[in-house]
């Protein structure tokens, strides 16, 4: 099982970006625009676009990988981070949800392991209640003293 950001709001601002590009040139050619100056109205969609791709491109930057007994954290491109800890050693692991978030079923999922000090967050996954459970799970099923 592998976690990553959701593509949803992603595809959202491709579909926007696109939307707001067909309506300025179908406005432009409707009014029978001389003014070549106008064209450059085209840029904001262009703006959202690549905002979009920017996001696009964070999304594949981070991910949770569950391997067996384990959990791999793992960020970066060009330089790499990769944490791995036991499924048995996690011991708390929380959801938190803006209220767009849970429009949209998505949300951040925080892990905090047994001698760690820091905690890895995970931002905008889908179904991050599942994916939490799931988890929790796996982790009880390692551990079953608990």
């Amino acid at each position: 099982m592998q976690l990553r950001a959701s593509l949803k709001l992603v595809k959202l601002g491709y579909i926007v970006s696109l939307l707001l590009a067909v309506a300025i040139v179908v406005y432009l050619l409707a009014i029978h625009n001389e003014d070549e100056r106008m064209w450059g109205l085209l840029a904001i969609p262009v703006l959202l676009a690549l905002f979009a791709l920017t996001r696009h491109i964070q999304r594949r930057l981070i991910s949770l990988t569950i391997l067996g007994d384990r959990l791999r954290y793992e960020a970066g491109m060009l330089s790499k981070t990769t944490r791995t800890m036991e499924l048995a050693k996690v011991q708390d692991v929380r959801v938190d949800q803006t209220f767009g978030q849970r429009l949209l079923n998505i949300g951040d999922l925080s892990l905090e392991t047994a001698g760690e000090t820091s905690r890895i967050v995970i931002r905008s996954i889908d179904r991050p209640q599942e994916a939490a459970d799931h988890i929790l799970e796996l982790s009880r099923a390692r551990h079953p003293n608990v």
